[in-house]
Order: C-alpha cells, then sequence, then structure tokens
C-alpha cells in the first residue's frame, strides 16, 4: 500500500506550528490533540523542523522547566525525514526503524501535505495481512 492509499483514508490534517511558537504551547497542542509530534513549517507550509513528545521530555530533563517560554525551533528536530505519496509502507517502516522514529512528514512539492505515524503503518500492515490470510482461506476452500 502506497502513503497515498494511506492518507486518503485517515485525512490530510497535521498539526503544525512556527519556529517562533513557545514550547508551552507545544506541549499544550500535543496534550489537547493527544499526538506524539507536531511538524514546524515555515510561511510557506514547507517543513523546518518537527518536534515530538520525546524531544520536549529530554529538553526539559536536560534544561529543566526555563525551555518553556523559549521557541521550539531552539530544540525541534531540524533534519526531518519525509516521504512521499508514492513511497509504500515497507519504504516507511524501513525509514522509521533505521532512523527511531514515530513520525514521517508526507512533502509534495516542498510542502507538508500530511503525515504517517507508526500506528498508521501498524494498522495498514495488519489489514494487509488480513487481506492476504483471507485470500488463502478463500483459495484453499474452493480447492
Amino acid at each position: 500500500m502506497l502513503v497515498s492509499a494511506i492518507l486518503a483514508e485517515k485525512g490530510r490534517d497535521v498539526a503544525t506550528a512556527a519556529p517562533d511558537t513557545p514550547v508551552m504551547s507545544i506541549i499544550e497542542d500535543l496534550s489537547e490533540k493527544n499526538i506524539g509530534a507536531i511538524v514546524v513549517t515555515d510561511e510557506r507550509h514547507s517543513v523546518v523542523g518537527i518536534i515530538s513528545e520525546r524531544d520536549v521530555v529530554r529538553a526539559l530533563a536536560n534544561q529543566g522547566a526555563t525551555i518553556l517560554d523559549q521557541p521550539v525551533s531552539s530544540f525541534m528536530t531540524q533534519s526531518v525525514v519525509t516521504c512521499s505519496e508514492h513511497e509504500s509502507v515497507h519504504d516507511l517502516m524501513s525509514k522509521m526503524t533505521s532512523g527511531r522514529f514515530r513520525h514521517l512528514p508526507v512533502v509534495a512539492d516542498t510542502r507538508l501535505s500530511g503525515i504517517i505515524s507508526i500506528g498508521d503503518v501498524v494498522k495498514t500492515r495488519i489489514a494487509e495481512v488480513e487481506r492476504e490470510a483471507n485470500a488463502l482461506r478463500d483459495y484453499i476452500s474452493s480447492n
């Protein structure tokens, strides 16, 4: 299955923030929206960073509550690994496993067009395996 099919099913909404957004605002958004990461974008909606729950916890552990009023750009991951709508679930699994991260922004023509989480990948793979098992059962029972 391709990223485009996953986005067609789940939607293209992505929580974003500007680079100057205070970390406290990021924490509030993560909590209110029950999400694990926020993509940081510029005025052209291009990805300039990503901040995850892990990034926030790490920054708090290292620097304490003083980070809460600082801009997200000080703590975000700037070298963001992204994917395109033409990549497969297997491509995503490889990227997520090797990079040890749980969110991949989807980019089309340098602009953010969606996000794929590890939960999306797992759900898709389970559905694929179930379809394959059903097809195999149908094949066996018809012979």
